[in-house]
Formats: C-alpha cells, structure tokens, sequence
C-alpha cells in the first residue's frame, strides 16, 4: 500500500487524526484537539517498551543454518499494542539508544513550550512499527497580505530498525503516511536531527535554534509571495506559464493536444470564477493557486483516492516549484 500505515490482526490501523480525516481514510479521526498523551493512545503508538535485545546472525555452514553470536550487533523489539506479543523492529549497533514513542512527541512539546496554541495534529506508524511520526500544527499561519492563509507544522519522525535518526522538520506539508512524509522532508523549510547515541533533551536547545532558521525562510517565502499577489497578470501571460509547466511538443497527438486544451480551460476557469480564487483574482499569486487547485482537485482520475495518491507519488510537488519559480517576481 501506498501509504505504509501499520495495520494490527485486528483491522485497526496505527494512525489518528485531529479533526481532518486523511485521503486514505484509515485510523481514528478525533472532534477536538490532542495532547500528547492522547495522540499517542488514538494511534496506538503507546506503551511499545521499544527495547534492545542480544542477537545472532544466521549462516550457511554445509548448507545449515547455523547461529552465529553477535556481540557487537542488538536487536530491536517493541510490545504489539493489539495482541502483546513481541515484534521484531530491526538490528542496530550497540551504541544504540531506544527513542520511545512518547519521547519523539515530548520532545514537539518542549520545542514549543513557549508557543500558545499548538497542537497534536497526526501521529502513525510506519512499516510494520520501523518507523514512526507525531506531527503539531503551529497556532499563527502564515498569510499571504493577510489573504492566503499557509499552515506550518513541526514533524517528529524516527526509526525503531536503526534506518534513521529523531528527527523533527518545519514544513507546510501534513503528514497522514509515508509519501506525505517523503513530502514534508522534500519542502521542509528548517530541520533538525538528534543522535540516537546521546541524551535527547539535552539537544533540545540545539533543534530549537536551528529550527529559528525557518522563520527567516519563510519570511522570504513570503515575502516572494506578497509581490506575487501584489502584480497584475494578463491571461495571455498566465497561458504562456501554463504551457512552460505542461509543454507541448509539436509532433504530440491529437489527444493530447486536447487534454492540454482541457487542462487550459479548467485552469481559466479557477483563475477567473472559482470562489476559492477571488480574493487573489487577477494576481500572479492567484495564477500559482489556480495551478496548485488544478494539481490537488481537478486533474483527470478514475476517484479521488487516485488523484490523492498521485499528488502524493507522482510529479505534482515539482509542477508547483515549476509554476512557482515562473510566476514569481
């Protein structure tokens, strides 16, 4: 499956949502808000014990297997939330140190002890418990000349099977699976990594001067953005940006001369009526929106979970940055 999500014997998937429910449509959706303690139980990402045990290697010796002790190699295992049996995460150094599940959502806790308003956003597991993410939805979006609103989250994400290191990233992007998460690591406007082989409160000052960097990206961005808003655009000079992100080359079929020629109308269509675009209309910004729109809701697909995972797996992130870079002044 696309999206990674842990399924328990039971049918239950190990992902919660606050408020919104995801395109997968899998896990617990909540009415309110989450604190830590509670994102973790709607997602049974609580009470794993993920703990380090001594194991062996296995070879071949006269074509039998035979167990080979490791002395410089642990194994990784957690409790099953669902049936409490043990499971078998991956293989790590002994240098090793256990990040628990409730650590990676107490360490967004302490990042923003200091902001009002944050909160648990979503939180799941990934292959099989390998690996896992707690995301928060920052309180202030950013707007855009106080009419495009963006909302920025922190990403706690890290790895039980030694593949990766705690992690927390900055991104615009809301992560309900593994594409999304490849996604908001992809546009991440600031991050930090922690070291699985020291103590990570100790590092919290550290990711949380390095994530201030984001405010000066974003600070950029938009500022980038407003001046968008802020220049007119003649329809002529949006179809000349439309067809650098969708190029057509002369020798192309007749059919997709008429999907361009589909694509085109949809497109004039957001940019001049759609009630999403009027506060923006007439603007290079809006021409960016349009664009965007097209990508996440409007594209040609047999349903909405197949556009959905498109926008997750296919090209569309770069048809943005594309669109971006050319609308921009």
């Amino acid at each position: 499956m696309p999206h990674e999500l842990e399924t328990f014997t039971d049918g239950t998937t190990a992902f919660a949502s606050a408020r919104l429910s995801a395109w997968h449509q899998l896990g617990t959706v909540t009415r309110n808000t989450m604190k830590a303690e509670e994102i973790m139980a709607a997602a049974q990402l609580g009470n794993w014990g993920v703990r380090t045990i001594r194991t062996v290697g296995i070879d071949l010796v006269d074509g039998v297997e035979v167990q080979i002790p490791a002395d410089d190699k642990r194994m990784t295992v957690r409790r099953n939330p669902v049936n409490g049996q043990t499971d078998y995460l991956g293989i790590v150094g002994t240098d090793y140190t256990v990040v628990q599940n409730e650590q990676c959502a107490e360490m967004l806790d302490r990042l923003v002890d200091q902001v009002g308003g944050a909160h648990f956003e979503t939180a799941g597991s990934l292959r099989r418990g390998k690996s896992v993410f707690v995301t928060m939805k920052l309180p202030d979006a950013m707007e855009i000349a106080g009419v495009d609103p963006m909302d920025l989250y922190l990403i706690g994400t890290t790895s039980h099977d030694g593949t990766a290191a705690l992690r927390v990233d900055a991104s615009p992007v809301r992560v309900v699976c593994s594409n999304t998460q490849r996604a908001a690591f992809a546009h991440a406007v600031g991050h930090y990594t922690f070291r699985h082989t020291s103590n990570v409160n100790s590092q919290i000052s550290q990711a949380r001067e390095a994530l201030g960097l984001m405010w000066k990206y974003m600070e950029t961005f938009e500022k980038a953005a407003e001046r968008m808003l802020h220049t007119e655009m003649t329809m002529r000079e949006f179809e000349n940006v439309v067809a650098q992100v969708w190029p057509v080359k002369d020798n192309a079929s007749e059919k997709t001369r008429n999907n361009a020629k589909q694509r085109l109308g949809t497109l004039k269509y957001l940019i001049r009526e759609a009630d999403t675009q009027k506060a923006i209309a007439g603007s290079r910004w809006g021409g960016f929106q349009a664009i965007t729109e097209y990508l996440d809701h409007y594209q040609p697909a047999k349903n909405e979970i197949v556009r959905a995972n498109r926008v997750l797996t296919g090209n569309v992130g770069e048809l943005k940055l594309t669109a971006f870079d050319l609308l921009k002044v």
